[in-house]
């Protein structure tokens, strides 16, 4: 019996390790250098960018970060880390230098897009985008 409790509060030990780790994952800050953030973004937020924004959203972005970036896309569930959810008031806060820093470096499960999208536009139309999700 002491030796199935032994097991049970191992167990549980690292379950609630695991969870801790993952809680960390998630909630850890994604710093970006200060000439990122200051950055301001070369392309006119227009319907033919938010159109062309969008369209590279729903080949690169949308089945981790959903069609409304609420963080709900198909692949959301498998990752690491928490997708996020674009439509709130502290994600839209970041500059657009940030957001641009963020879609080309990437890091752990977000890839990086410098070259699935080398041409630097297609990332700031992107943000473009990304501002309509409010």
């Amino acid at each position: 019996m002491k030796k199935i409790i032994l097991i049970l509060a191992i167990t549980m030990g690292f379950t609630g390790f695991s969870f801790t780790l993952m809680e960390n994952n998630q909630n850890k800050p994604w710093p970006v250098p200060d000439n990122f953030k200051k950055m301001k973004n070369p392309v006119a937020s227009n319907a033919a960018s938010i159109a062309e924004g969008k369209a590279l959203w729903s080949t690169h972005c949308k089945s981790c970060h959903g069609a409304k970036g609420l963080g709900d896309g198909s692949k959301a569930a498998k990752l690491e880390t928490d997708p996020g959810n674009f439509s709130k008031a502290d994600f839209q806060a970041q500059s657009d230098g940030s957001l641009f820093y963020k879609i080309r470096e990437g890091r752990d499960d977000m890839p990086n897009f410098k070259k699935k999208l080398p041409d630097a536009d297609e990332s700031w139309a992107m943000v473009n985008f990304i501002r309509t999700l409010k």
